[in-house]
């Protein structure tokens, strides 16, 4: 059974027009989003400064490791082979498919179980695995709802945010049984029921699965481990109990030291759940003889980031820990849901990171930077401290210079004209109060879309300017 691809999304202007109609999906977001948020806001307040300085040194080394990433993914790749490990480069997502489908084959299994990862969901690998004949199953909570039910991720941190308790049941009670154990005939929508099925579900399936694929928060160079933080339990078994391991880890998610580690271990779990510590945070270097897997594959994926690098603006995006704290507090995210964004990375961060890793050669990319308020909020929440404001801006500089939005354009290099001439300025000015009382209230054409909510200000009988130069002219004229 396929997984749900973004492909063939429509534009997020034209999909937001559609979710912001769903009145469920509103109230299942608002509520959720609202929660972490005041979650967060907790165990962050605690620290007092601590907070602000621990989000300067996490930025600062995240700018450090991008700014010599040549030289810590080569760190890192002779770690993890001196660990016993081994490593596999994947400059697309092509490539990372094939590598992984093949070290899977090697094995000779045809079943998989996974860790929640976005980067094997950028890559749309459990489609790629299918079409080799292997069945990928998905162990963390939420990402099973949404494989079960054949839908799509809607969040970074809680996939199935979309979805309510209900629907949650109807989807155990209807697909459960195709993958294995099935859901209990009398399941309620009760929160710990609910999960007891997918506990019950999922515990076969981990004890008899040989091969498992995760992702990585984080990966120290220097010692060649790799981290995963989760809040449920399942990245522990599917990490520990299969015979391989195979690890698809963005280029970007490098920390130089343990020291180092040490800094997102404060920032990510606070951010993101709004808790001082996970629950589970589970850490392993190469192989260990007679513990856990015996043969471990780390598959280093590029897929558009070397390009993200050379943005002197858009890196930035690059130093993402995936908190998901920008979602929580965006007002656009909370309306819309993560589906309208067209990508495995919603709200703010996927408006800027997107686009940069596809290239904004579609209309779907290039609406991405328009995705916002501009409001700053996710500025103010995010932990490594991405402008994503900045970035917006930026990419939108670009969408227009490639012929993007040509009206804007247009419209743009007018005012230019008639700002940088004070004599046209002024022209400008004394035509619009002549002709005050024909501005109508709302504009046509696409236009129209500014002002659906917006009444176009009254136009003022005279400019201030022309009336400061007449406060001035009679008080010359007193003396």
């Amino acid at each position: 059974m396929s997984s749900a691809t973004f492909l063939g999304m429509p534009p997020f202007p034209e999909a937001a027009r559609t979710a912001v109609q769903d009145s469920r999906l509103r109230h299942n977001l608002r509520r959720a989003t609202h929660t972490i948020r005041d979650k967060r806001g907790l165990v962050v307040g605690e620290l007092g400064d601590d907070w602000a300085r621990l989000r300067a040194e996490g930025s600062e080394i995240k700018t450090h490791t991008l700014r010599h990433l040549d030289h810590y993914l080569e760190q890192l790749e002779e770690s993890v082979t001196r660990a016993g490990g081994h490593v596999h480069w994947a400059s697309d997502a092509a490539e990372a498919n094939r590598i992984v489908t093949g070290l899977v084959q090697a094995t000779g299994e045809t079943d998989v179980v996974k860790v929640k990862s976005m980067a094997t969901q950028e890559i749309e690998l459990n489609n790629a695995l299918e079409a080799a004949g292997i069945t990928a199953y998905e162990t963390d909570l939420a990402e099973l709802i949404v494989q079960l039910g054949e839908d799509l991720p809607s969040h970074i941190l809680v996939p199935a945010i979309h979805l309510g308790r209900s629907q949650i049941r109807e989807i155990f009670l209807d697909r459960m049984a195709e993958w294995g154990t099935p859901a209990p005939p009398g399941l309620t929508d009760d929160p710990r029921a609910l999960a007891e099925a997918a506990r019950a579900h999922l515990r076969e399936r981990f004890l008899r699965t040989r091969t498992a694929i995760s992702g990585a928060n984080f990966a120290v160079a220097d010692s060649g481990t790799l981290v995963v933080l989760e809040s449920e339990g399942n990245g522990r078994m599917c990490l520990t109990l299969p015979q391989t391991l195979i690890s698809v880890v963005g280029i970007e998610k490098i920390v130089p030291t343990w020291s180092d580690l040490e800094v997102f271990m404060q920032l990510l779990p606070r951010s993101s759940t709004g808790e001082r510590m996970n629950p589970y945070t589970s850490t392993w270097t190469g192989v260990t003889p007679g513990d856990g897997p015996q043969e471990f594959h780390l598959v280093l994926l590029d897929n558009g980031r070397t390009d993200v690098l050379a943005d002197t603006v858009g890196r930035q995006a690059l130093r993402c820990i995936r908190c998901s704290a920008c979602l929580n507090t965006c007002p656009v995210y909370e309306r819309t849901g993560g589906h309208s964004y067209g990508s495995v990375y919603p709200g703010p961060i996927g408006a800027i990171l997107t686009p940069q890793l596809r290239g904004m050669g579609s209309e779907v990319d290039e609406a991405l930077p328009y995705a916002s308020s501009l409001c700053g909020a996710c500025y103010e929440v995010c932990p490594v401290a991405i402008d994503i404001p900045e970035v917006l801006v930026h990419l939108r500089e670009e969408v227009t210079g490639r012929g993007g939005h040509a009206g804007e354009k247009a419209l743009m290099a007018g005012a230019e004209a008639v700002f940088s001439s004070p004599g046209a300025l002024g022209a400008v000015q004394r035509a619009a109060g002549a002709a005050r009382s024909l501005v109508p209230r709302h504009l046509p054409g696409t236009a129209g879309a500014w002002t659906d909510t917006r009444d176009v200000p009254d136009v003022p009988a005279e400019s201030f300017r022309r009336w400061w130069k007449g406060r001035d002219d009679e008080r010359e004229d007193g003396r």
